[in-house]
């Protein structure tokens, strides 16, 4: 379907970034063909920002393409940005076309924003042709653009993350079906857990596709590590599900996950990255973890408020990360009512 008689004028969509706090890994095919993964994620209140419109014939180019650096060219199939060029040719959409991106953090935060982006854009675009879409669809066709088309060695907890916003146990099913489980906690649990979270930038960005790559090819020889990180997912899921949240329980279970899923790849830590976590937990921190995939980007500590100042001087050398929770997934804020 091409958007010829699309274009209802500016499309602004919000769409929140995400941390996992167990079961990262076991979202990727390489496992969850052999029996299933599982995470439990959050979506938090740091947000991939994405404008669509109709491009005016006053310019010189029929596309230009906003991000870290600027596009301007003739042909849809002539963008480097490889997640705007294939989510414009997944929805069929043809010049002339504007499309602008901003987000609250840079990229290779481990915060999930390529999967934020890829999920606001499409959500972008089905406003665009004037159509409603589930967060289901969107999850599942920001995993057709990056896993499918683009094929990034990635998982696709990111995207059902960035959809669905809230807190979610996630399912990983064999031949990629997801099974998603909303969890509710009270708002005072929800409170208490975040008001335990300190998050810190290391400074270090790095790229996702070459970690997972070794993790994948270290699959075989790390399913049992593979296998407690998901067990890991199913007592949060548990703990979380069923009455009062106790953060210190939370901290245990990320500091089991962390120390499992290091052994995972080569690249996943390194031994600044292990200094900076051995200090928090010296300093008070319950436990932690490195967001993402892992070689940089932000690393999150559950600490008790008490002890907080304590870990925030033991990692003085460390940017920290304002984090609170948001409740809703990819959403269109303009038009309003879209």
């Amino acid at each position: 379907m091409a958007s010829d008689n699309a274009g209802p004028g500016l499309i602004v969509t919000r769409t929140p970034l995400r941390v996992s706090l167990a079961g990262g890994g076991t979202d990727l095919a390489d496992f969850y063909d052999r029996g299933y993964g599982a995470v439990l994620s959050t979506a938090i209140a740091n947000y991939i920002y994405v404008t669509v419109k109709p491009h005016s014939p006053l310019f010189n180019e029929p596309v230009r393409v906003n991000y870290s650096k600027s596009e301007e060219v003739n042909r849809i199939d002539e963008i480097e940005n490889d997640i705007a060029r294939e989510c414009l040719r997944y929805m069929e959409i043809e010049p002339p076309i504007y499309i602008s991106t901003v987000g609250d953090h840079p990229a290779s935060t481990g915060l999930g924003s390529s999967s934020a982006f890829a999920v606001g854009l499409l959500n972008a675009l089905h406003a665009y042709r004037g159509e409603r879409v589930t967060a289901g669809q969107l999850a599942e066709e920001a995993c057709d653009v990056e896993i499918g088309r683009l094929a990034k060695p990635i998982g696709k907890q990111d995207q059902y993350a960035a959809a669905f916003g809230g807190v979610n146990f996630f399912r990983f099913n064999p031949g990629g079906a997801v099974t998603v489980e909303p969890l509710s906690p009270d708002r005072g649990a929800l409170e208490k857990l975040f008001a335990h979270m300190l998050m810190f930038w290391t400074g270090h960005q790095r790229d996702a596709s070459a970690v997972l790559k070794e993790q994948r090819a270290n699959t075989e020889r790390k399913l049992e590590h593979l296998t407690l990180m998901r067990d890991d997912a199913h007592e949060l899921q548990r703990l979380m599900g069923n009455g009062p949240v106790e953060p210190e329980l939370v901290g245990r279970i990320m500091d089991h996950g962390w120390r499992l899923k290091r052994e995972l790849a080569s690249t996943i830590t390194t031994d600044e990255i292990d200094a900076w976590y051995e200090r928090a937990i010296e300093a008070g921190a319950a436990g932690g973890k490195l967001c993402g995939a892992g070689g940089g980007g932000c690393i999150l500590f559950i600490v008790s408020p008490e002890r907080q100042d304590r870990v925030r001087e033991a990692l003085h050398d460390l940017t920290e990360v304002p984090i609170s929770y948001e409740v809703h997934g990819s959403r269109v804020l303009l038009p309003p009512g879209s």
